[in-house]
C-alpha cells in the first residue's frame, strides 16, 4: 500500500510538473509574440499583458526550482526578466516638480462606459477629483442629458455624443482659446482638438479614443489613427494628450507615438497603473493614458475609484511652464456641457 501511495503521488508530482512547464512554454511564447505585433494584428494582442507573463513566468519558475527543474525554471526565469526589463521603466525617471508658485492643473479622463456606467458613480468621482480638464468618452445623448450639473464648475466643453460607445467630450474650468471635432485617420471617431487659456498661458488639449483591435480591419484603423494623432501631438505650445487609446505602453505604436510626436508618457516614474477591465483584476492591463509635451511637469497621477464602467478613472496633476496668455479667439465654445 505504502508502494502505490508513493508511485500516485510521484504521478501527481510529474503532473504538475508538466502542467506548470506547458503554461510556462505558452508564457514564454506569448512573450516573443508580443514583440512582432507590427507584423499581425493577432501578434499585437500579446504585448500588453507584460506584467501578467512576468509574474506568471517568476512563480513557475519558483515552483520548478524548488522541484529540482532547475533547467527549465532558469528558461522562465530568464523570461520573466525580459518581461520585467520591459515594466521597470515605468517606475524610473520621475522628474522632481519645476520651482515657483504657480498652481498646478489636473486633468480626469473616464470611459463612462455608454451601457454599464453608473451616472452617479461618475459624478461622486468627478466631484471628489474636481478636476481643471475633464474627458469623458463613451458618452451617448442619454449621458450628455445627464451631465447639465457640470454647467456650473466646467462651464466650456466641446461634446459629441454617440450611440456606438466613441461618444466624446471636453469639459473645462478655463475658457477655449479654440476648439474643434477633428476625425482622424479612416475609423470615423471624433477627436476634441482645443486650446484652453490657462493662467501660465495657452494649453492645447487632444482628447481621443481610437477603435479596439477587434479583428484586423479595427486594428489597422486603430494603428492609422494613432500614427496620424503623432502629427497632431508636435505642439509650439505645451500639450495634453488624454484619452483610451486601446493600446498598452509596451505596444509597438504605442512607442512609436511617443516618438514621433516627441511627447512623453505621464506614467513615467509612476509604475504601472493598470485601467481595464475593472471586472477582472487579473487581466488588468493600463489602456487608458495621459501623454503630453516635454514643456510639461507631472507632479502626481493615479487611478480613481471603479464608476461601474469597465474602465477606472485617470487623474493626472501637472505643471506647465509659464507663457503668456493666448490672445486668440473662442471657436465653438459653449456654455453648456450640451453643445
Amino acid at each position: 500500500m505504502w508502494v502505490m501511495n508513493t508511485d500516485l503521488l510521484r504521478r501527481k508530482k510529474i503532473c504538475l510538473s508538466g502542467m506548470l512547464s506547458a503554461a510556462g512554454t505558452v508564457a514564454c511564447c506569448a512573450t516573443v509574440f508580443g514583440f512582432l505585433g507590427r507584423f499581425s494584428w493577432f501578434l499585437d494582442l500579446f504585448s500588453h499583458f507584460r506584467v501578467q507573463y512576468f509574474l506568471g513566468l517568476a512563480v513557475i519558475g519558483a515552483i520548478l526550482f524548488a522541484a529540482k527543474s532547475r533547467k527549465t525554471a532558469s528558461v522562465f526565469f530568464a523570461f520573466a526578466c525580459i518581461n520585467l526589463a520591459l515594466i521597470v521603466p515605468l517606475y524610473l525617471g520621475r522628474q522632481p516638480p519645476p520651482h515657483g508658485g504657480h498652481r498646478s492643473l489636473r486633468a480626469m479622463l473616464i470611459n463612462v462606459n455608454t451601457a454599464a456606467g453608473s451616472p452617479d458613480r461618475v459624478r461622486r468621482a468627478i466631484l471628489e477629483a474636481d478636476p481643471d480638464i475633464l474627458v469623458l468618452e463613451e458618452i451617448s445623448a442619454g449621458w450628455v442629458a445627464g451631465l447639465t450639473w457640470l454647467t456650473n464648475s466646467h462651464p466650456y466643453s466641446c461634446v459629441r455624443p454617440r450611440e456606438d460607445n466613441f461618444g466624446i467630450g471636453l469639459f473645462s474650468k478655463r475658457p477655449f482659446a479654440e476648439s474643434k471635432m477633428e476625425y482622424i485617420g479612416h475609423a470615423g471617431v471624433p477627436t476634441v482638438l482645443a486650446t484652453i487659456d490657462t493662467a501660465q498661458g495657452p494649453l492645447r488639449v487632444i482628447a481621443t479614443h481610437p477603435l479596439p483591435p477587434a479583428g484586423p480591419g479595427y486594428s489597422w484603423r486603430r494603428n492609422d489613427q494613432i500614427e496620424q494623432l503623432a502629427d497632431y501631438a508636435r505642439s509650439s505650445v505645451p500639450l495634453i494628450l488624454l484619452g483610451d487609446l486601446n493600446v498598452t505602453p509596451w505596444n509597438y505604436y504605442f512607442r512609436r507615438l511617443l516618438k514621433r510626436g516627441g511627447i512623453v508618457d505621464s506614467a513615467k516614474g509612476y509604475g504601472v497603473q493598470p485601467t481595464w477591465p475593472s471586472h477582472n483584476p487579473l487581466l488588468l492591463i493600463p489602456l487608458d493614458h495621459c501623454l503630453h509635451s516635454p514643456d510639461i511637469s507631472i507632479i502626481h497621477r493615479e487611478i480613481g475609484p471603479s464608476v461601474g464602467s469597465d474602465h477606472y478613472p485617470l487623474i493626472v496633476d501637472f505643471l506647465m511652464e509659464a507663457r503668456p496668455a493666448s490672445a486668440t479667439g473662442v471657436a465653438e465654445q459653449s456654455p453648456s456641457p450640451q453643445q
